[in-house]
């Protein structure tokens, strides 16, 4: 059974070294493997170090996009292009231990499809940290989907028909883990102890963290559209319940209601749940064009140890690789100006 191992990466040029040596050492010679890089437009060196480990090992293959695409894209090059019978998916930081790979690939063979590592601790993260991921898996198994498992990520095994269904859902905003839950496969949880990184920083910011985190909502659930329906009802209910109390005032109580306070603070309330509702049928409106562009997911620009000639890849460009030297010799000779 050949194991593929997606890794995307951005930036990591000082993980690597750490990494392929606990991957080499966790797999040894008795498992077939491997390993599928995924450079994100790293801009320190990643990938002329990806090109050098590749040149020495046979198994170790690399995309490497045109610019950066996004961790979720890089995850789904990296399964277009996998060819094992399970496909496992991790971080390049290690703190997804790759320890784990044999007990996952023991479950795999128990007839699961997909095997998802949830986190029981997360050494190095703050509190900060800590509680906004508690919020958001609360949230998204409330909003989005509750086969969603809370203190689940990206790190999973996939047996070959998983990766099959999983290659045949090409939208432009993804969440891998909305879609896995979306399919409904046969899937177990294996717990495990999160470590923290060995080296550099992680590359999730706090507004890239809040933009996953809407990504998710919107591509899964029209709930935030209902909300605004239903909160827009309760705004025109307190405004007719403030018009109620008005006509009783000046006709039971012999009163003059104030006005000008509650008319400005009525006013702002009406304007911010409008902005707000057609902001928010914005945003889906904004999916739907960028959908219907039907644009590629990424742009491979290169490739190391990798066939690229993959016709049955949807919404992907796979650029054929750059002139040869044997190719510009010929072209001199045959009087050609040498392609620059």
């Amino acid at each position: 059974m050949l194991l593929s191992i997606v890794i995307p990466v951005y930036n990591e040029r000082e993980m690597l070294p750490t990494l392929l040596a606990a991957l080499r050492r966790t797999l040894g010679n008795d498992c077939p493997y491997e390993l599928i890089f995924v450079d994100d437009g790293s801009n320190d060196g990643t990938s002329d170090a990806l090109r050098r480990v590749a040149g020495e090992d046979s198994r170790v293959k690399a995309l490497f996009f045109s610019r950066n695409f996004g961790h979720q894209v890089a995850i789904t090059a990296g399964l277009d292009f996998a060819s094992g019978d399970a496909v496992a998916i991790m971080d390049a930081d290690l703190q997804d231990p790759p320890e784990l790979l044999p007990q996952m690939l023991e479950l795999l063979g128990e007839g699961y499809d997909v095997v998802s590592a949830q986190r029981l601790t997360r050494e190095g993260d703050g509190f900060m940290k800590r509680h906004t991921a508690g919020m958001f898996y609360w949230l998204i198994r409330k909003l989005v989907d509750d086969r969603i498992q809370s203190e689940v990520g990206d790190f999973r095994m996939f047996s070959r028909r998983a990766v099959t269904a999983i290659r045949s859902l090409r939208e432009q905003h993804r969440f891998m883990r909305g879609m896995v839950a979306w399919l409904g496969l046969r899937e177990v949880i294996l717990p495990y102890h999160r470590n923290a990184r060995v080296a550099g920083k992680t590359k999730y910011s706090t507004v890239k963290m809040l933009r996953f985190a809407w990504t998710a909502v919107t591509s899964f659930s029209a709930l935030p559209l209902r909300l605004s329906v239903f909160f827009g009802f309760f705004v025109a209910a307190c405004g007719l319940a403030v018009g109620a109390y008005s006509i009783f005032a000046e006709r039971i109580l012999k009163a003059t209601v104030p006005g000008w306070t509650s008319l400005v603070c009525l006013n702002i309330i009406f304007s911010g749940v409008t902005l707000v509702a057609i902001g928010l049928v914005g945003e889906y409106v904004a999916h739907i064009y960028e959908e219907s562009k039907g644009r590629p997911l990424y742009v491979v620009s290169d490739s190391a140890n990798v066939n690229t000639v993959r016709p049955d890849i949807a919404k992907a460009v796979i650029l054929p690789p750059q002139a040869t030297d044997r190719e510009t010799d010929y072209e001199t000779a045959a009087g050609k100006a040498p392609r620059v």
